[in-house]
């Protein structure tokens, strides 16, 4: 996992090699229906490190393999890449900015 210190946030993304990463992007904000929920649209996109970090500090962090025992590396990539492409909602304060490469890094349903 690599985690990316933005100015107002940290950003999250799964290495694959080759020097790219597998991450979710914003793409776009919806109220869920007539009421005050909120909900974030966000794209699953592979790019290069180098172009996904900018000119922000990084650094690879694991920070729950203390805790949970990672899938092996051949399934995280090909669950990675099946994502890619495919838009996920969140609700606004439910986002956790991990959630997805966590998910695919120690298991649990990616949707």
């Amino acid at each position: 996992l690599i985690e990316i210190k933005r100015v107002h946030y940290d950003h999250w993304a799964l290495y694959v090699g080759d020097g790219y990463v597998i991450h979710v992007t914003p793409v776009g904000v919806s109220p869920l229906s007539a009421g005050s929920e909120t909900v974030l649209i966000v794209k699953v996109v592979k790019e290069l490190l180098k172009e996904v970090i900018g000119n922000d500090a990084w650094a690879v962090n694991n920070k729950y393999d203390q805790y949970c025992c990672p899938l092996p590396m051949e399934e995280i990539i090909q669950r990675a890449e099946g994502c890619i492409g495919k838009e996920m909602a969140y609700h606004v304060f439910d986002f956790k900015a991990d959630d997805f490469v966590t998910k695919l890094r120690y298991g649990g349903q990616v949707s």
